[in-house]
């Protein structure tokens, strides 16, 4: 039996990126048996994959003894196959028929389109979610009460504050793609996040008191969200592991932008749903090389993309998205 060994990111997002990859390797490879090593936070998005025998989580450790353990797992197999995206010494050290490592990213290129160059292919193969059945009906639970109107799904929060879009515009938003004169009238609105992220969500929750609002705030997990996401209409967020996994799984995504490069990780088209992006004013480049700019703080660096750009951003998607039911 063939096996694989495919080392990916400790990110969600970089993680769902890589996913098109794996699932590009496993059809040419009918019943290779497939190990993942991946960071906790994307462990999540891969427990559907087909012929998994296991996932190795990698958590850090002092002087590499993260790769170290990881060695020890995997040393005493022959693979026929091992991917290694993270560019760890680990791989030369394993017995492979076959390695296949990301030695360097283009920064011209967008991430999906590195994991094709990894292999020859172009276009290349895109981020693919195995979503379950046990998923599915997980995501018919939470949203049975919504009853058939439209599914508005938002995720107001990311991994760094300055990627974040302020809460009370993300409400206004809301509240304009969903009142009267919107393009989702009456629609429900869901909310997602980590759970750890609700204090950075509670202003936008608060500022909705009273719209149709169901709070998913660390309740679903990855794949769940990707079956919630399947049924919206639209989904809209941050730059974060949540929208790729929106992409991925064919919803209709608009991300938003600023201090991250939209060229490198915007939303990848499923060959579902439509995908665009509304960005700041500033370019990435004017935002991260600023003199002022500093990381390690929380502030939004977000604040020039204003809700008029973000509404016609939606507006213009769902004209595309009708055009194209129309067809």
């Amino acid at each position: 039996m063939m096996k694989l060994l495919f080392i990916t990111s400790t990110r969600i997002g970089d993680a769902v990126l890589s996913t098109g990859l794996l699932n590009h390797i496993i059809a040419q490879n009918p019943g290779i048996q497939v190990t993942i090593a991946c960071g906790a936070p994307a462990a999540g998005i891969f427990k559907t994959v087909p012929n998994l025998e296991k996932i190795i989580v990698v958590e850090k450790k002092p002087y590499a003894g993260h790769w170290i353990d990881l060695w020890r797992q995997t040393v005493g197999t022959r693979w026929d196959y091992v991917i290694d995206l993270r560019r760890s010494a680990l791989s030369y050290f394993l017995r492979a028929n076959k390695r296949i490592i990301n030695k360097k990213t283009d920064p011209n290129l967008h991430r999906v389109q590195d994991m094709g160059n990894l292999i020859g292919i172009n276009p290349p193969p895109v981020p693919k979610l195995w979503i379950g059945d046990e998923n599915i009906q997980k995501a018919k639970t939470l949203i049975s009460g919504l009853g058939e109107k439209p599914l508005l799904c938002i995720a107001p929060t990311a991994n760094w504050g300055g990627k974040m879009w302020p809460a009370d515009r993300f409400a206004e938003l809301a509240k304009r793609l969903t009142g009267q004169n919107g393009i989702f009238p009456g629609a429900n609105i869901a909310i997602f996040g980590a759970a750890h992220e609700r204090p950075q969500a509670q202003p936008m929750l608060d500022s909705l008191a009273g719209w149709p609002v169901l709070d998913l705030i660390g309740k679903p997990d990855l794949l769940t969200c990707a079956a919630i996401f399947q049924k919206s209409s639209l989904y809209i967020g941050n730059d974060s592991g949540l929208m790729h996994i929106a992409a991925a799984s064919g919803a209709n995504v608009i991300g938003l932008f600023g201090p991250s490069p939209v060229h490198n990780y915007g939303p990848w088209p499923s060959g579902k749903g439509k995908v665009a992006f509304a960005q700041t004013e500033e370019t990435y480049e004017e935002l991260v090389y600023s003199p002022t700019f500093d990381s390690s703080k929380q502030d939004s660096l977000m604040t020039s993309l204003s809700v008029d750009v973000v509404e016609g951003s939606a507006r213009q998607l769902w004209q595309r998205i009708q055009a194209k039911a129309a067809a």
